[in-house]
């Protein structure tokens, strides 16, 4: 069934929303402000979803999306809208969830962190499907929900270079043995060389290796190879690579093993530790904890401008790699770090860290509601200031719910970074203050 909709706004997941006869329905393609001819794709007693089909009055940030294979890969969502216009809905879907999840709003809405639109993903991680059917093998994104992985030729979000690959990684899997064995390739890139590790379900003979080594040398990247989980990846034979990334502005160099988590958008990722440190507002005499804090990435910033850091992460294996990076670069007497699962800890747990008056929180998906629930009041004096990176606004509001209403602190400030260009995910940076 197909219905006429005005699109009223657009939801977190870059959807418009639009109301027919008093139901809510989810219009993918619909942009906020647009009349459109939509089919009703599946309903719901609460909701129906749709799909445009025509666009009757365009928005005036409508564009035409720079990929063509945008609307069947399910890594972009939102390519169809300007690219100023899309950080306008990013900040505006942190607002509401501010406003609705969390009844609390920011004293000030901080100016949006941007860096280049397309070419900026420097991490991936690639399906692969032998599919006989499609005349061999695919290497690519899933299909948008669906489990099918995308006939892809490039991809625009992708630095051109890995972009060009997609072509020869299908053939080369195609040439392996093991081609229906080896179900996925993820990129990251180090040290402007990418890295390529081959998930394989079975070993990897030596004809196979001999293939591998030949589409390294002819492409200028280099492999990994990957039997069970990320743990288990490990370079070619009689091969050893060393992988790192530079915060020039710090003078800082990071080695990762490409299965380690790093930001995937490099240039974002600096301006917004860059941010971080400015809102921190770091003194010589400062104390401050980093939560989450990975493999170092805001810890050693943070380090050489204060007297003691404290990183606190619950992989081991990242711990090791943070202690190689504070050591690497001079900073090894400045910063200590644990382990601890930062989602289990019980809520005297801050009483027995050491002492800090500042603290920076970088979560995964899930939030820190242990941590915040753990966290001394304002009133107790014992934290200045605390700045909170977030991937998903709707935790960052459970747990600004929490800091505000029951621990006394005010939101003093709040915006977006646009980490993931043309997608609809939300990373934001928050500043809490007493």
């Amino acid at each position: 069934m197909s219905v006429t909709l005005y699109i009223e706004s657009t939801d977190h997941e870059g959807q418009g929303i639009a109301r027919n006869d008093g139901k809510t329905v989810f219009v993918e393609g619909g942009l906020t402000g647009e009349t459109v001819v939509a089919r009703i794709t599946r309903s719901k007693p609460n909701y129906d979803k749709a799909t445009v089909e025509q666009v009757l009055q365009p928005s005036p940030f409508r564009v035409t999306p720079a990929c063509p294979h945008f609307g069947v890969c399910g890594g972009c969502s939102m390519q169809h809208l300007d690219a100023r216009a899309q950080v306008a809905a990013k900040q505006r879907v942190l607002e509401d969830n501010f406003q609705h999840i969390g009844n609390v709003k920011a004293e000030q809405m901080l100016p949006p962190v941007e860096g280049p639109h397309w070419g900026y993903r420097h991490r991936a991680r690639l399906s692969v499907r032998y599919v006989a059917k499609k005349g061999g093998v695919l290497v690519g994104f899933h299909e948008k929900r669906s489990s099918y992985v995308a006939d892809m030729r490039e991809c625009r979000v992708l630095p051109t270079a890995v972009s060009n690959l997609l072509v020869p990684l299908r053939a080369l899997v195609e040439s392996l043995a093991i081609r229906d064995r080896a179900p996925q390739i993820e990129y990251a890139e180090g040290d402007g060389l990418p890295m390529l590790v081959l998930r394989h379900l079975e070993p990897v003979g030596d004809a196979d290796l001999a293939r591998l080594r030949e589409f390294a040398a002819a492409h200028k990247v280099q492999w990994y190879l990957q039997p069970k989980g990320p743990e288990t990846a490990h370079p070619l034979p009689d091969e050893a690579h060393t992988l790192g990334y530079e915060l020039a502005e710090f003078g800082l160099r990071y080695r990762f093993q490409p299965t380690e988590f790093t930001q995937v958008n490099p240039h974002i990722n600096a301006m917004l530790v860059r941010r971080a440190i400015r809102l921190l507002e770091l003194r010589s005499d400062d104390r401050v904890g980093d939560l989450f804090c990975g493999l170092g990435n805001f810890t050693l910033p943070i380090a050489q401008r204060v007297a003691f850091t404290y990183g606190v992460e619950g992989s081991a294996s990242l711990i090791a790699r943070a202690h190689e990076n504070a050591a690497g670069n001079g900073l090894a007497d400045r910063v200590d770090f644990a382990v601890a699962n930062l989602f289990e800890i019980a809520d005297d747990w801050f009483d027995t860290l050491p002492r800090l008056n500042k603290l920076l929180i970088d979560p995964p998906r899930d939030g820190a509601l242990q941590v915040v629930k753990a966290l001394p009041t304002a009133a107790s004096g014992r934290l200045e200031r605390l700045v909170y990176v977030s991937c998903s606004p709707s935790t960052l509001a459970r747990d600004a719910a929490i800091l505000i209403h029951e621990k006394g602190y005010r939101l003093v400030g709040a915006g977006v970074a646009n980490m993931f260009p043309h997608t609809a995910h939300v990373e934001s940076i928050a500043l809490f203050v007493p």
